[in-house]
C-alpha cells in the first residue's frame, strides 16, 4: 500500500462504508491514520468492521433517501473533529430493470439514492470543509460504456460527472477539490454472488487493457491518492479506474 503521510489525522467521511468498495476505503484511510466516519445501513457488516479495527473509526446507520439523517451525519462528524477534510460519496444502487418496464416511482427512487443523496451530503459538509480539503464522488464506466437494463442507473451517474464538473468550479476558489472516480467492474463480494459469472469474467478479461480484474482494494488506492495532498493539481476530473476498458 502506498504511504500518504498527510492524511494522517485528517477527517474521512465515507458513504456506503460497510461492505465492497466503500469497505475498502473505511480500511485504507484507516490504515493512514485518518480519522474515519461511515454510514451505511448494513449495521451488522459494519460492527464487524469497527470492532476489528479500534479508536479512529465511527459507524452511524444512515439511510442515505433521508435527507435529515445525511445532515445530522455529517454534522455529527464535523462537530467531533472540528473540520472535514475528505468526503466520499460513493453509495449507490445498481438495479438491473428494462427501460420498458421501469416504473416513474423505480427511477425517482434511483435518483434519490444515487445523486440527491450526494448533492446533500456535499451541501451539507460545505461550511466544514476548508483549502486543501477533497470531495470524491463516484459515478461509474458505465457511463461510458452503457449497458443494456441501466438505463437509469447510468443517468444518475452521468449526472454525478455533472455535479462533480461544476462543484469544482464554484468551489475550486475555496481550495476545495471536487474529482469522481468510475471504476470498472470490480470484484466485490455482492458483485461476485449476483452478476459476475465464469462468462462475465471472461468477457471483462477480453474488453480491459489489462486482463486481471479489478479488486476493491486497488479501487480504495485511488480514493487515497485524490484525499491527499498528492492531487493537488487535480479538480474537476474523472479517473476511470477500469484497467483501460473504455480506452479509446
Amino acid at each position: 500500500m502506498n504511504s500518504y503521510c498527510d492524511l494522517k489525522g485528517k477527517t474521512v467521511l465515507i458513504t456506503g462504508g460497510a461492505n465492497g468498495i466503500g469497505r475498502a476505503m473505511v480500511e485504507a484511510f484507516h490504515d493512514q491514520g485518518a480519522v474515519v466516519y461511515f454510514c451505511d445501513l448494513d449495521a451488522r457488516a459494519a460492527s464487524t468492521l469497527t470492532q476489528s479495527r479500534g479508536a479512529g473509526l465511527h459507524f452511524t446507520k444512515v439511510d442515505l433517501m433521508k435527507e435529515t439523517q445525511v445532515r445530522r451525519w455529517i454534522a455529527l462528524g464535523a462537530r467531533r473533529s472540528s473540520r472535514i477534510d475528505v468526503l466520499i460519496n460513493n453509495a449507490a444502487a445498481d438495479p438491473r430493470i428494462p427501460f420498458s418496464k421501469m416504473t416513474t416511482q423505480q427511477w425517482d427512487a434511483l435518483f434519490s439514492r444515487n445523486l440527491r443523496a450526494q448533492f446533500v451530503a456535499a451541501q451539507a459538509a460545505l461550511p466544514h470543509l476548508g483549502k486543501g480539503s477533497s470531495i470524491i464522488n463516484f459515478s461509474s464506466i458505465t457511463v461510458h460504456v452503457t449497458p443494456k437494463e441501466m438505463t437509469a442507473y447510468v443517468s444518475t451517474k452521468a449526472g454525478i460527472q455533472g455535479l462533480t464538473r461544476s462543484l469544482a468550479r464554484e468551489l475550486g476558489p475555496e481550495g476545495v477539490r471536487v474529482n469522481t472516480i468510475s471504476p470498472g467492474w470490480v470484484m466485490t463480494e455482492r458483485q461476485l454472488k449476483e452478476f459476475v459469472t465464469p462468462k462475465v469474467k471472461k468477457m471483462i478479461r477480453t474488453v480491459q487493457c489489462i486482463p486481471e480484474l479489478i479488486q476493491p482494494s486497488e479501487i480504495a488506492q485511488v480514493a487515497l491518492f485524490l484525499g491527499s495532498e498528492a492531487s493537488g493539481a487535480l479538480t474537476g476530473q474523472e479517473l476511470l479506474a477500469d484497467r483501460g476498458w473504455a480506452h479509446s
